[in-house]
């Protein structure tokens, strides 16, 4: 008979109690629960929503088995279905007065039951795939022709851009369809152009489409850069499709390409289809301009609380709760970052945020804060079309160097979910939803019979 040393034992011993116990969760199975997170990247989820969730539901009668709060926003497990429907429009209602313009989503979704001495020792359930768990299946189609056009009209500002700096005069640039045609009033400046161009952008390929005494360059997107340019829009939808899937609190998601301009999106657990379509095509972009000025007076400002905005621009409350007055032209838009990092200011040490811009950005914002010494700039943060003032610092001196800091008034948590969603950007190409389903749990269960 084999005998071996008493430590053998004991590992044996103390594995197969560990792997019971981490095995325990899986027998506990799934409660019906209600997850509440910011609607918005400027809002946060704290403990006083966790309150007001908390005071809604005593007000209701509804009695949760679990309320609690983790770093995806506030969880509400309740004992049933029927009370997990009650519970969110409760909920809905006591955070959203406003339905069209929500603060928080509020979504259906499946917790695990497990005891809380389990989730303490962070002891989990295995998380199972769409077919045994069910959940929701999105199939969306990538919009490439619009990606085509949205990287032409990125490039007909790059060739504006090219002219001026040069000095090469022209007598109009416009878009059509995928081209950019650029009109002249000389051959000799046409020449001049059409080298410039395919000097410094080489994605372009030049057809001369001059008819009559109207001189023009017809500019047209070669065809491996559109391809190139296909790609990167599909890869930067399915990431920003992750970074948005986060906020739903999904385990195990699955995000993949299908063919050359398919993504196929699968959320076990989740059941609330409509919420998830809302947090799918949640993004932010940041637009920069100008502060006006010349309207910044008490009694216009009072005008436009009540709804007389002067012509030509909005009206905004800063988040120290000051009436702004900003003009609608944008200096400079999110496309123009390529780097959105948390961080702190040098000088305060409050939250920010760190942005870096592209070549064309930089120089905009280099021209625009050397002619505007001494006003003020805002930068607003646009999400569903809706704007909020960040910040609106006065200019001190020209800003150079591609290098922008946001802050204002922001915590570490709204630092980190700003940068996320600059970083994600709005999607690169439109999407739309031409599969939906809710899968159930029986499909598995029916092959594993």
């Amino acid at each position: 008979m084999n005998r071996y040393p008493l430590w053998v034992y004991v590992t044996i011993g103390v594995a197969l109690v560990l792997g019971a116990l981490y095995t325990l969760p899986n027998f506990f199975g799934e409660a019906p629960a209600v997850q509440v997170s910011p609607a918005r990247a400027t809002l946060k989820v704290d403990q006083a929503v966790l309150g007001r969730v908390e005071e809604a539901l005593r007000k209701a009668g509804i009695q949760p088995t679990g309320v609690f709060l983790d770093l995806s926003g506030v969880k509400v497990r309740l004992a049933d279905t029927d009370t997990q429907l009650k519970a969110k429009d409760i909920i809905d209602q006591a955070l959203n007065p406003d339905p069209a313009n929500p603060s928080y989503t509020v979504a259906l979704n499946l917790l695990p039951n497990s005891p809380r001495w389990l989730a303490a020792i962070n002891a989990q359930p295995m998380y199972l795939g769409l077919d045994l768990r069910g959940g929701v299946h999105f199939l969306l189609q990538v919009d490439m022709r619009a990606a085509i056009a949205k990287r032409a009209e990125g490039l007909a500002g790059d060739i504006r851009s090219q002219l001026r700096d040069k000095n090469v005069r022209h007598a109009g640039i416009s878009r059509e369809g995928d081209t950019v045609v650029i009109r002249f009033r000389d051959a000799e400046t046409r020449e001049k152009a059409r080298a410039i161009i395919a000097e410094h952008l080489p994605d372009l390929q030049l057809a001369d489409a001059s008819t009559g005494s109207e001189l023009r360059l017809v500019a047209s997107i070669r065809p491996e850069a559109q391809k190139r340019t296909q790609e990167l829009a599909l890869k930067q939808n399915i990431q920003t499709l992750h970074n948005r899937i986060n906020e739903l609190g999904v385990a195990e998601p699955v995000i993949q390409q299908q063919g050359s301009d398919r993504v196929v999106v699968q959320l076990p657990g989740v059941q609330d289809t409509a919420k998830a379509k809302e947090i799918l095509g949640r993004t932010a972009t940041l637009e920069v301009r100008m502060v006006d000025e010349d309207n910044m007076n008490p009694g216009t400002l009072a005008a436009a609380q009540g709804g007389q905005v002067p012509f030509g621009d909005e009206f905004y409350i800063e988040r120290n709760n000051q009436p702004l007055l900003v003009k609608k032209q944008v200096v400079l838009t999110g496309d123009r970052l390529t780097d959105a990092q948390p961080g702190f200011d040098n000088q305060t040490q409050e939250p920010a945020v760190h942005l870096t811009l592209d070549a064309t950005g930089a120089r905009i914002f280099k021209e625009y804060t050397r002619e505007n010494v001494g006003k003020r700039m805002a930068i607003l943060l646009i999400e569903k079309g809706k704007g909020e003032v960040v910040t609106a610092p006065v200019i001190r001196s020209e800003i150079g160097g591609g290098r922008v800091q946001i802050s204002g008034r922001m915590t570490t948590v709204e630092a980190n979910d700003i940068a996320l969603l600059l970083r994600a950007g709005a999607l690169a190409a439109p999407m739309e939803i031409i599969e939906e389903r809710t899968v159930g749990p029986s499909l598995g269960a029916d092959n594993i019979k």
